[in-house]
């Protein structure tokens, strides 16, 4: 008896490389999926917990491709050196333009089509929902991710990358603010989560923060489900749903109300 071939192996992409076999990735490429690319220095960082519940599942079904590079592969000399002391002195290391630029050009090798390359860095732009509905309507991403105090500057501007942060606060590196990025994009991409609804109705998908959501029990350390909840009247839910999120974009986010009310007077 014969093991059942993978659904996926129709999709297959090979392709001739002339790559250390160290530098591939076990994985073969599926044409036409959405791939983050993942330059790291701690690639067993990944999938962390891209790997669990609906992402995880996506994943093990190809719904989504995710490869990992270690920069140290490319790393210069016998101790595969990635970084130097920065340019006109001061504290810290920085990833080395060399270093950085063979694994970019080795992860970016046979890549088309809408396919931008980010770097996650506290100077960015902060990430946010249309960025996500934008990457998620890419063919992927290649993220790269700092350590020590940066990277080269001339790299940034040679391959045209663009900075994104997490939020106005420094991490040790980059890793976890891609896991969040990858995340919040994957989920958009079509069956993943195996209803387009969930995405329709979250927080930021009309530019608004989502309302309260209740269930079981009825009742609960004597706080009570809200009775338009239970009238079955869906015109009176949906009116209550729509002022319980304006009323907290109003309190919570007032840059989000005031946005939201430009764009319904335009």
């Amino acid at each position: 008896m014969t093991d059942a071939p993978n659904k996926s192996h129709g999709r297959k992409a090979i392709r001739p490389t002339f790559k250390p076999r160290e530098l591939m990735t076990a994985t073969p490429d599926l044409h036409g999926v959405w791939k983050a690319k993942i330059l790291t220095l701690f690639p067993t960082a990944f999938p962390g917990v891209l790997g669990e519940s609906l992402t995880g599942k996506a994943l093990q079904d190809g719904l989504w491709q995710l490869e990992t590079i270690d920069l140290r592969q490319f790393g210069v000399g016998k101790h595969r050196n990635v970084d130097d002391t920065p340019a006109g002195g001061g504290a810290g290391m920085v990833l080395r333009a060399d270093v950085l630029g063979n694994a970019i050009e080795h992860a970016m090798e046979g890549v088309r089509g809408n396919w931008p390359i980010l770097y996650l860095s506290p100077r960015g732009k902060r990430m946010d929902q249309p960025m996500m509905r934008d990457l998620a309507r890419a063919d992927g991403v290649t993220l790269l991710c700092g350590r020590f105090e940066g990277v080269d500057e001339r790299v940034l501007e040679h391959y045209g990358i663009q900075e994104v942060s997490l939020g106005d606060f420094v991490m040790t590196g980059g890793e976890i603010a891609a896991q969040a990025l990858i995340d919040a994009t994957v989920r958009l991409i079509p069956n993943v989560l195996g209803n387009a609804a969930s995405t329709e109705e979250e927080s930021f998908s009309s530019g608004l923060l989502e309302h309260p959501q209740y269930t079981r029990p009825a009742e609960w350390k004597g706080r009570p489900i809200p009775d338009v909840l239970m009238s079955g009247h869906h015109g009176k839910v949906a009116q209550w749903r729509q002022d319980q999120s304006e009323e907290l974009t109003r309190i919570r986010r007032p840059d989000l109300w005031d946005a939201h009310q430009k764009s319904n007077k335009d």
